[in-house]
């Protein structure tokens, strides 16, 4: 019997090209071509192998995708499914998992030991029935890395990808991390790999080869718990209890009939941050880049990003950088049916840093304000007290739109 099945064995799934494979499980037909979704932000969110192949990547503006590939099929994200899908995924692992940690949206851990003997299957097996499922009953495809830690347990997933299954035992560790670049272990960013290669670290072999007192001398603390995990020391516990973080937050709606009214679709708009800022303040996050746009009836989206001066999760803020680049993206010979606003870069609402000009401190002083606004919202309703500008989309509401969001929280991406 092997160290791995001694000790911890973790399981790590992940969606491959998630969000893509979601629209070719709604829509069959897309199977085998090249897609990308994003086209209601203006960049790549997320593209299908095919894509992929042509040289298309993540972030690249939809501008581009159109002129250089007009065969490429480009799709507006369709959250409330994502997240629909996500949660079936995960559904069908907790049937034979009980501790799942939901790491993102299309990925999650599993902790597998001991289960093998009452569920008399091998720690694989457990791993292939959970991935035959996903597959048949969702049509989606996954990777799966089984190994004693969860960095491990990534590298494995990552090890071979579409639809792999790999198992990494700790006394097989070597010929797995001598091949996997420093930059790509899980935990270690860009310039933390820059730093490490110019001292020689290639390798995440050559990074669990230097001795602990090297480790501690050049890196902080969470570089040596990555050391231990890459080792086969299980350091990082799962966190089975639900998420309540997101890296984005979007809110959208529709609108009957379509209208150039340029102070209706500001009213909207504000609306639509009120609402996503709310959310925020729920769980305590602040942001730091926002982006919104309009889409006409023709389904041409309009699109405006920025990043903020400041974190914040106060609409007034938001709202101000919106009046002021609106006229951007806004042409009165059109005729608008949708608005949207997402919240991008979630940050701890305790982690803002004050500026230069006093924004900062403005800016709490309208976040205590909207927290005592929820405290009363809480206690009598909703809409107790909202912006001015709101006002005109909430008379609107009362005459009928349409939901497109219900919570596009794109979970931590």
């Amino acid at each position: 019997m092997s160290d791995l099945f001694k000790n911890k064995v973790i399981l790590h799934i992940d969606g491959d090209a998630f969000f893509v494979a979601v629209e070719v499980a709604k829509n069959p037909k897309l199977k085998g071509l090249p897609v990308v979704t994003g086209e209601e932000r203006g960049i790549v969110s997320a593209l299908s192998y095919e894509a992929k192949a042509l040289g298309i990547t993540r972030g690249m503006p939809i501008f581009r995708v159109k002129k250089n590939y007009p065969k490429v099929i480009i799709l507006p994200g369709d959250y409330k499914s994502y997240v629909k899908y996500s949660g079936m995924m995960f559904d069908i692992v907790r049937r034979y998992i009980d501790d799942v940690e939901e790491y993102s949206i299309d990925e999650c851990f599993g902790d597998l030991t001991g289960l093998d003997k009452p569920l008399k299957m091998t720690y694989k097996e457990i791993a292939e029935r959970i991935k035959l499922e996903v597959n048949k009953e969702l049509a989606l495809s996954v990777s799966i890395g089984v190994a004693p830690t969860k960095v491990l347990a990534k590298v494995a997933s990552k090890w071979v990808k579409p639809n792999g299954l790999t198992v990494i035992e700790k006394d097989d560790t070597k010929c797995y991390l001598e091949k996997t670049p420093v930059q790509k272990i899980w935990g270690i960013g860009p310039r933390t790999a820059e730093f490490l290669n110019k001292r020689g670290v290639m390798t995440a072999q050559d990074f669990i080869e230097k001795d602990v007192t090297w480790i501690r001398q050049n890196l902080s603390k969470p570089y040596e718990i990555l050391w231990l995990e890459l080792r086969g020391n299980y350091c990082i516990e799962l966190d089975p209890k639900p998420k309540s973080v997101y890296s984005s937050i979007q809110k959208t709606r529709s609108f009957h009939p379509a209208t150039n009214d340029k102070i209706f679709l500001l009213s909207q708009l504000s609306k639509h941050i009120e609402e996503a800022c709310l959310k925020a303040r729920h769980f305590g996050l602040t942001a730091k880049k926002i982006s919104f746009f309009l889409k006409t009836r023709d389904f041409q989206f309009k699109t405006y990003s920025a990043t903020l001066p400041f974190p914040t999760n106060a609409p007034e803020a938001i709202l101000k950088l919106a009046k002021q680049k609106f006229d951007e993206i806004y042409d009165n010979r059109l005729l608008f049916r949708t608005t949207g606003i997402t919240l991008h870069d979630l940050v701890s609402d305790d982690l803002g840093q004050a500026d230069l000009f006093g924004n900062t401190s403005q800016s709490q002083k309208f976040e205590i304000i909207h927290k005592q606004i929820d405290t009363l919202e809480e206690k009598f309703g909703k809409r107790v007290l909202y912006l001015a500008s709101t006002h005109k989309a909430l008379k609107r509401d009362m005459i009928g739109t349409e939901s497109e969001d219900l919570d596009r929280n794109l979970l931590f991406l």
